[in-house]
């Protein structure tokens, strides 16, 4: 699937809790999407889904979620544009 990254972020709190998160806009959807991770130790990543401006078709964001789950290349994209942001 491809995505378009419109903005990406990481910072950390605290000495070791990461959260970041990226805004992305999927090929075929009518939403925009924000994904926030957060991980305690920079490797074991928990993540939220949710849309980023107004609501939208809330099936269409269960099938982006379930797609999450199973992509780990499309879930590694998105983290990896939120970790690229936090190194630049």
């Amino acid at each position: 699937m491809n995505i378009e990254v419109i903005r990406a972020e990481m910072r950390r709190e605290d000495e070791k809790l990461y959260v970041g998160n990226t805004v992305f806009k999927a090929e075929g959807t009518q939403s925009q999407y924000e994904i926030t991770f957060m991980s305690k130790n920079g490797k074991d990543w928990d993540y939220s889904l949710h849309f980023t401006e107004l609501s939208g078709d809330e099936e269409e964001l269960l099938r982006m979620d379930e797609l999450l789950e199973n992509d780990d290349d499309l879930y590694n994209q998105l983290l990896d544009a939120a970790l690229d942001a936090y190194l630049a």
